[in-house]
């Protein structure tokens, strides 16, 4: 039978997000029906909020929850199960069939649509390729984010770039991606692990997760900070001088100048015996972006995308479950700020305002 729900709806034109009470239908047979406890509150979906649309739209894509009801063609969960809602296929590379988004009919007709799925709400029906299952004694609100911001500032570090002991990292923008990447680094044993912010703040709270060093970029130019701190004189590149820069830059951002920074940050290449740096797109991009096509040349950068951390989350999520049990994740510390369902238009204004120092969280 019918779910009744409360759900976030974006409407078509810009204002406040509502909450309505709406009916999940029952789960088709690829579909889970659940009982959400916490959902992460994410930056990229400013941007979707921002974006014009045709149609309302529902967003969230991290949650923790329980299992209502599942469709006649799931079988990894049952009812009574816990588990995380992603929005990455948990196992695309097993999957059979394509992950379908989710959607809702509204009160008076019309639908309100999601990119895959949603979780701004009490109970939410998603596609059972994002729904992972835990185990049932998990903390059930801190650990709603590692299916967004952990794993994708986490997996980028690990899983797209590839970190090893001992390499130079610069994460620019500390908010819960940023952070998370920290603690990837640090738990590789990366070194220096620079963290880069324009608030002061920001930078003393990734202090707490493994950042070595901290450059405000409202203070100091953070490319030349950065070379300052990784100088190399034992090695030249192709003009004859010390080889500066990180090993690894990540853009935890996506501006147009975050963009811009992270491939003159990376170290240049070493005549032929060993490669430059790689630059890293972490945040979701919101303009076009220009680089120095001859720094990249000559000095064999790179600069590559990394989405959702090229995770896996049937694999990764429970690693940094681990992570989090073992203390190496402190997600009870990243997690700064919860809200109610109903305080979504003010956990979204605190996050564009740039008031959450770590990750804020809607609490069901």
């Amino acid at each position: 039978m019918p779910t009744a729900a409360r759900v976030v709806v974006v409407p078509v034109e810009p204002g406040p997000l509502e909450v309505l009470d709406l009916q999940l239908p029952d789960p088709g047979p690829r579909q889970v029906v659940i009982r959400q406890y916490a959902s992460g509150v994410c930056h990229s979906q400013l941007h979707q909020m921002h974006d014009p649309r045709n149609a309302p739209v529902i967003l969230g894509h991290e949650s923790t929850g329980e299992v209502l009801q599942t469709g006649s063609e799931v079988n990894h969960v049952q009812p009574g199960d816990t588990v995380m809602v992603t929005w990455v296929p948990r196992n695309a590379a097993a999957a059979t069939t394509f992950a379908l988004p989710a959607s809702l009919e509204l009160p008076g007709g019309g639908t309100a649509y999601s990119q895959n799925v949603f979780t701004w709400a009490d109970h939410t029906i998603a596609d059972e390729q994002y729904v992972v299952k835990v185990a049932a004694d998990i903390n059930k609100e801190v650990t709603a984010i590692i299916g967004c911001a952990v794993m994708t500032g986490a997996g980028a570090v690990e899983n797209t770039a590839g970190v090893k002991a001992g390499n130079s990292v610069a994460i620019f923008g500390v908010g819960g991606v940023g952070l998370s990447a920290v603690v990837a680094a640090a738990t590789l044993k990366a070194n220096p692990i620079i963290a880069i912010d324009l608030d002061s703040e920001k930078l003393n709270f990734a202090k707490q997760f493994g950042a070595t060093h901290t450059i405000n970029a409202a203070d100091e130019d953070p490319i030349k900070a950065i070379k300052a701190l990784t100088r190399n004189d034992s090695k030249r590149n192709m003009g004859g001088r010390p080889v500066t820069g990180a090993d690894f830059a990540f853009d935890c951002i996506g501006l147009k100048k975050t963009m811009e920074q992270i491939v003159p940050a990376v170290r240049s290449g070493f005549f032929g015996a060993e490669p430059g740096g790689t630059a890293v797109l972490v945040g979701v991009p919101s303009t076009s972006v220009e680089l120095n096509a001859s720094d990249m040349l000559l000095n064999e950068k790179k600069f590559i995308g990394s989405i959702g951390g090229s995770c896996s989350p049937d694999r990764d999520f429970p690693k940094y479950l681990d992570w989090y049990d073992q203390g190496i994740l402190n997600l009870d510390a990243m997690v700064t700020e919860r809200f109610s369902l109903d305080q979504i238009n003010e956990a979204t204004t605190a996050l564009e305002n740039g008031e959450i120092s770590g990750r804020a969280i809607l609490v069901f």
